[in-house]
């Protein structure tokens, strides 16, 4: 079987998505012929196995760009095309090409329709849906999302595709070893630095706690100027540190070294930084903007609606926990990783629906 992914960049700072791509490559690449196709980058990642066609994707080359779609697709010859995020006008073109070619395509919006994305520059996206997103999505042979919270969000815009929730995974061979030493005091964010992400809220909250001997980490990176500025608004707080962006085995040392990670974001689709802290055995604070009902259910985070005070009420119960009920909470939560979350679990599931279609 092949299958082309089309995915608008695998740079290194693409985050969850570009990771998904690198992960499910690694697993699937045993079981069909898997490429990727993507725009040119700066640092783009490499996935051993996997050939990957770039593309010189600015808009302004439009109609050679299509026919340089349509050239590949007719070489490759693929059974499915699977399309990775939406909006972007060259995942639109390379799905219709695909189509104009009786090629089958499912269309994964990695959370590109959630309602806190669709109420950003939201005329932006109105425009875009009327030109081409809403009927390149009606005409995907389905649709694959990652949480049921995903799925009921795109069915209430009206969408009547089939939908396929497999949620995102991690490669659990990349975790050389789990957290052994708990009571580090240690807090940690670590994701694409965005407005999204809420990360003033959690400086605003962490201003106004009893934070005693507790530190605060940021790590990633993100638009020069917003970083600046929340540099700057954390000045009078020592105990906040900027540490930039952090990549294979600096990432598992890092999320290691935490005694809980914070992820307390507006939206995310899935949110594979709450996966990769839970496979090292690090609790979770986390918000309702994510799919992550499980850390209440098996007992390894906190599960919460975003607001200061929220934030607050959640850093109150760390600060106080006992660093036995951390590790035991952090041994929870790998557990629930190995059971549900294993990448090779996620690419079988994957692997039945693209036999499927």
């Amino acid at each position: 079987m092949r299958v082309i992914h089309y995915i608008a960049s695998i740079d290194k700072s693409g985050g969850g998505t570009t990771e998904y791509m690198r992960l499910l490559g690694k697993t699937l690449k045993e079981d069909t012929t898997f490429s990727i196709a993507t725009g040119i980058s700066k640092e783009p990642i490499s996935i051993e196995g996997v050939p990957v066609k770039f593309f010189n994707s600015k808009i302004t080359r439009w109609f050679s760009l299509m026919k340089e779609y349509r050239t590949f697709l007719l070489k490759e010859d693929p059974d499915i095309v699977h399309i990775n995020g939406i909006w972007s006008p060259q995942n639109w073109g390379f799905q219709n090409e695909a189509q104009k070619l009786g090629i089958k395509v499912i269309v994964s919006p990695h959370g590109m329709l959630e309602p806190w994305i669709l109420a950003h520059n939201p005329w932006k996206k109105k425009a875009a849906l009327f030109l081409y997103q809403k009927t390149a999505i009606k005409k995907s042979i389905c649709l694959h999302a990652t949480a049921k919270m995903e799925a009921e969000n795109i069915k209430a815009l009206g969408f009547k595709n089939p939908i396929h929730i497999i949620p995102n995974g991690i490669h659990l061979k990349d975790v050389k070893k789990i957290k052994e030493n708990y009571g580090t005091k240690k807090m940690i964010f670590m994701s694409r630095i965005h407005p999204k992400k809420g990360i003033e809220l959690l400086i605003d909250a962490w201003r106004t706690s009893n934070t005693e001997d507790w530190t605060l980490e940021i790590a990633g990176s993100g638009e020069e100027q917003y970083v600046d500025s929340l540099i700057q608004s954390t000045e009078d707080l020592k105990n906040v540190h900027f540490v930039g962006a952090k990549y294979g085995e600096d990432k598992w040392d890092f999320l290691r070294s935490a005694d809980v990670m914070v992820l307390p974001t507006h939206s995310e689709n899935f949110g594979i930084v709450v996966a990769e802290a839970l496979a090292v055995a690090v609790p979770v604070i986390t918000t309702h903007g994510t799919p992550w009902e499980d850390l209440e259910i098996h007992k390894c985070g906190w599960w919460i609606d975003l607001s200061v005070s929220n934030l607050e009420k959640a850093l109150f119960k760390v600060f106080n926990a006992p660093t036995m009920l951390l590790e035991m909470m952090g041994k929870h939560g790998r557990e629930l990783v190995v059971d549900k979350y294993d990448i090779d679990t996620v690419g079988k599931k994957m692997l039945e629906l693209y036999k499927t279609v």
